[in-house]
């Protein structure tokens, strides 16, 4: 799990940590803490529909703000528990663009144990940045 959440950040929000060796790891791994904030075990999630989402930005960190709010987006006007399986990135006239696709299912209450609904991503202490190991994010949810 390429990610912690960070009890001593955001008292009335949620707060994680997500890292990876590449761009594509920590946006993985972001995606991922954002829908286990909702739900407790995404191995519940089933693989049973596939969205994919285009994206471009001036800056890596807003590419990543606005990566996140389409899993908010999902969850709030499909009831779509959404988690990335493909990633991609390309550099074209001073902007970053990401290709993403994702799987997942409808919120079953039966199967999927929730535990908060996130309403946004904040950009509050919002930061992405490249480390010696790779890159790290840190997200604060608004709950």
């Amino acid at each position: 799990m390429p990610y912690e959440f960070l009890e001593d950040i955001a008292t009335a929000d949620i707060a994680f940590r997500a890292w990876g060796k590449d761009l594509q790891e920590v946006f993985k791994a972001a995606g991922d803490a954002t829908i286990n904030t909702m739900i407790e075990d995404l191995d519940s999630i089933e693989r049973k529909e596939t969205r994919t989402f285009h994206l471009e930005d001036d800056a890596l960190d807003l590419l990543l703000f606005n990566f996140l709010q389409e899993f908010v987006y999902y969850k709030d006007s499909e009831l779509l528990l959404l988690r990335a399986q493909q990633i991609d990135f390309e550099e074209k006239d001073d902007k970053y663009q990401l290709t993403a696709v994702t799987q997942g299912e409808t919120l079953d209450r039966d199967r999927h144990e929730q535990r908060v609904d996130v309403k946004a991503v904040t950009l509050h202490r919002f930061q992405l940045e490249k480390t010696n190991d790779g890159w790290t994010a840190m997200v604060i949810l608004d709950i």
